[in-house]
């Protein structure tokens, strides 16, 4: 086993975890890069593109799911460190770290291949991931208790939605009363991103990733940590099933119910958002706890997603510099490899939608060779 180091990366073992963390993992990794390589977003399938504004396709609920899942492992990594006896001063280097480079990779997906510093876009799907990491593990070297979490909870989603709601726009008034309530650019955090980063922005007028919105986000990672610690206590495994389904049911029924007056939004994480799809979460986490940790299902199936799952951050990472590349490298004059090949090899394939996914899926095999080979060399990337 490899115990080499080489920067920016931490060469090193898996630390102790459940098997069924590391196939759901694997499971939204995989289905991550499926859904951000289509053939060709405008003939995909509609479930395999994210929904406009209000509204979801199963696509909307990845990134919450991978935030949800890095909240439990949070409570794994923290519950092996404390059983070696790691004192929180040695733990905070690491953590710094960590947070450090997520926020860096996150700007060289960005960035790549060009660089361009004076339009780089700072925010992200890695800086989101870094940003919630961060605050979690704060609070985790704050406190173990789980009424802090729920009560952090609750008031990030209340204050989201009561941000969102009541406080004027400058220039434009309040929401739902002068201007439309959840403008796709007459919004809070539009606002604010537009000031903070003007040019930087992913929509131009605004961001997905934006500043405010990673309150709710962390709400979705404290859903995560909540999760983590019900299933670490010394309970049988089958109550640990029942109260991660009946905790997911009520999620959804909540988000559901919470969407008509706050719609399910993904581009700006609505607080129904984060209950709905953290409700999928917990259903989800049940069926791979039930199934892998209890019924010991783990033949040929788990193997792929215990390859993506075991180093999803890289996969991740490959998967959007190669999809630039493909992007960017020109076949002619007007095309570029990924359109060429599109409109070459796929787009007659059944029909146009069939051969965007087929386009896909063969994209998230090609992203899962080099994965394999790490795993074949039991080399896990930890950044």
């Amino acid at each position: 086993m490899s115990t080499t180091t080489a920067a920016p990366f931490q060469v090193t073992p898996p630390s102790t975890r459940l098997l069924s963390i590391d196939l759901l993992r694997g499971l939204t990794v995989a289905f991550m890069i499926l859904v951000n390589n289509n053939g060709n977003n405008d003939l995909a399938y509609r479930t395999l593109n994210h929904s406009p504004w209000n509204g979801f396709t199963p696509t909307d609920l990845v990134f919450p799911t991978f935030l949800f899942i890095m909240g439990i492992s949070m409570v794994l990594s923290f519950s092996a460190h404390r059983a070696r006896g790691t004192s929180k001063a040695a733990m905070l280097p690491g953590i710094l770290r960590r947070f450090v480079l997520l926020f860096f990779w996150g700007l060289v997906v960005n960035g790549f291949p060009y660089f361009h510093l004076g339009t780089l876009r700072i925010y992200g799907v890695l800086q989101r991931f870094a940003v919630c990491y961060l605050l979690c593990a704060l609070l985790q070297f704050a406190t173990g208790r789980v009424a802090p979490r729920v009560i952090l909870f609750v008031a990030a989603l209340a204050g989201y939605w009561a941000l969102l709601r009541f406080v004027p726009i400058p220039g434009h008034g309040v929401p739902g009363r002068d201007i439309p309530f959840m403008d796709h650019d007459l919004n809070l955090v539009a606002w604010i991103d537009r000031h903070l980063l003007p040019g930087r922005l992913f929509e131009g007028t605004r961001d997905p990733e934006g500043l405010l919105s990673d309150l709710p986000a962390f709400a979705t990672t404290l859903l995560g940590l909540l999760a983590g610690t019900w299933i670490t206590q010394p309970r049988p495994a089958a109550r640990k099933v029942i109260g991660l389904l009946v905790a997911g049911v009520l999620l959804v029924a909540a988000g559901l119910l919470w969407s008509q007056t706050f719609p399910i939004n993904k581009r700006l994480w609505t607080s129904s958002y984060v209950l709905f799809a953290g409700g999928l979460s917990l259903l989800l986490l049940a069926a791979f706890y039930f199934v892998v940790e209890i019924r010991q299902s783990r033949g040929r199936w788990s193997y792929p997603l215990l390859v993506f799952g075991t180093n999803a951050i890289t996969a991740y990472v490959f998967s959007e510099l190669l999809s630039t590349v493909v992007s960017v490298f020109k076949v002619n004059a007007t095309q570029s490899f990924q359109v060429h090949a599109y409109n070459t090899w796929f787009i007659h394939l059944v029909n146009p939608a069939f051969g965007s996914f087929l386009y896909s899926f063969l994209f998230v095999v090609v992203c899962f060779i080099p994965t394999w080979l790490l795993y074949r060399n039991r080399i896990f990337i930890k950044l």
